[in-house]
């Protein structure tokens, strides 16, 4: 896969990656992403430092209205079978028009471990965040507000089995291209290595 390429090649500038996305179609797009190991995600996620900021908008567009979801779909490092690696993250904008977005996880482990509620805001400010990516899935954080119709119930993250997964967790995220993103997630403020790719859907 040329995308896998890219990032395997050094002198491949985070420009010349984004625009190689940016041409394909939304299915090869969405395809290639889903190809990449945790060494080529760590790497992405390394090369992503040089690109544009990432904001709010990138994860719900400006043009769309609040409470409407919009869906990214993931691929995340954990040492999961590759079926069980997918997942979504769901974003709607909320109702009280704050600088921040609100979501959960849609994933296999859904009804067992639970929705994984968080809050997306803004890093500025904070340098020590602020280097590791501009936008933060916050998991310290849930909607305290409406959510998109047909999400599941906000709950806290430290209820029930997802205390194990999203409890504690922060996700920093570095924009790609126009619609793919790259995480890498802490625990409290340690990282632990391991990343996952986003890519939206609109």
């Amino acid at each position: 896969m040329r995308f896998r390429e890219l990032i395997q090649d050094s002198s491949a500038t985070i420009d010349a990656i984004a625009s190689y996305l940016d041409g394909l179609s939304a299915e090869d797009r969405l395809h290639e992403t889903r190809t990449l190991s945790r060494d080529e995600q760590r790497k992405l996620y390394q090369r992503a430092e040089k690109a544009p900021p990432i904001t709010l908008e990138h994860f719900v567009p400006a043009d769309i209205a609040k409470l409407a979801p919009v869906h990214h779909d993931g691929r995340n490092t954990l040492p999961l079978p590759s079926s069980l690696k997918l997942f979504q993250k769901r974003f709607c904008r909320p109702e009280d028009g704050s600088e921040r977005l609100f979501g959960y996880n849609q994933s296999p482990f859904l009804g067992t471990v639970g929705p994984g509620f968080f809050v997306a805001i803004p890093t500025k400010g904070r340098p020590e965040w602020e280097a590791r990516g501009q936008i933060v899935i916050d998991y310290f954080q849930v909607p305290d507000g409406p959510v998109a119709a047909g999400w599941p119930k906000v709950i806290p993250n430290s209820k029930g089995l997802q205390t194990f997964v999203y409890n504690g967790t922060r996700d920093y995220m570095r924009k790609v291209s126009t619609h793919v993103s790259i995480g890498a997630a802490y625990k409290g403020e340690k990282a632990l290595d391991h990343y996952f790719i986003l890519c939206r859907d609109r």
